[in-house]
């Protein structure tokens, strides 16, 4: 009879597989913590509020709603985000409706921690002088990363955020794509408050912002929620 310990060790042991990608993906996507979340909100605020300080200093608009409240500061005296917010105030509606109360509170926090911190960083950074070129680019990379960050802690600024993603969850198109289009015609009406050549520095700065929606903001790409 064969011994049963010499048999279990005459086996190999097989070395245990390496979890790979597809392995990790297969086991289904990783919920953010709560701490998490907060962070990222916090983050994601605060890079887009940032860059929407350059664009307001310089001069130079971007798109969505935040471009449309940048808009319509240049042309009535009423502080950046207290017209963000109540720009924002219709879409909460479609939030709910489409996208639940849990994105639609998040969101609501977002566009409010937006519209406070637009009254922090004219308080605490010095008047500065900078070139529109410089601030329509490097403003508008900062609102797209901002809005990236938010994207993935399942909130946005609202207004055209909302309905990029609803698009981009319903029918595929997406968010960075219907973004554009619906930023385009924010840059448009801004001819009637800024000049023309303000007017294509700030598409170009809103071309900036959606291209890093669209490369980094895609279905299936980021499993996290």
């Amino acid at each position: 009879m064969t011994d049963a310990a010499t048999t279990a060790t005459a086996i190999p042991s097989t070395p245990a597989t390496p979890a790979t990608p597809t392995t990790v993906a297969a086991a289904g996507p990783v919920k953010h913590s709560r701490v998490e979340d907060v962070v990222g909100i916090l983050t994601g605020t605060f890079i887009a509020s940032l860059g929407l300080f350059l664009l307001r200093t310089s001069g130079t608009v971007t798109g969505g709603t935040a471009g449309l409240a940048l808009l319509l500061s240049y042309a009535v005296d009423v502080p950046f985000g207290v017209i963000f917010l109540a720009v924002n105030l219709p879409f909460f509606a479609l939030a709910v409706r489409k996208k639940g109360w849990d994105f639609t509170i998040r969101t609501a926090l977002s566009v409010g921690l937006v519209s406070l911190l637009a009254s922090l960083h004219p308080a605490e950074i010095a008047e500065i002088d900078i070139d529109p070129v410089y601030a329509a680019l490097v403003g508008n990379l900062l609102a797209g990363v901002g809005l990236l960050v938010l994207f993935r802690h399942r909130s946005s600024l609202g207004g055209f955020n909302i309905l990029a993603l609803i698009m981009q969850e319903r029918f595929g198109v997406r968010a960075g794509y219907v973004q554009m289009v619906l930023d385009v015609l924010v840059v448009a009406a801004s001819l009637a408050v800024v000049s023309p050549l303000q007017v294509l520095i700030s598409a170009v700065g809103a071309i900036v912002l959606n291209v890093v929606l669209a490369l980094n903001h895609r279905p299936g790409r980021y499993t996290g929620f």
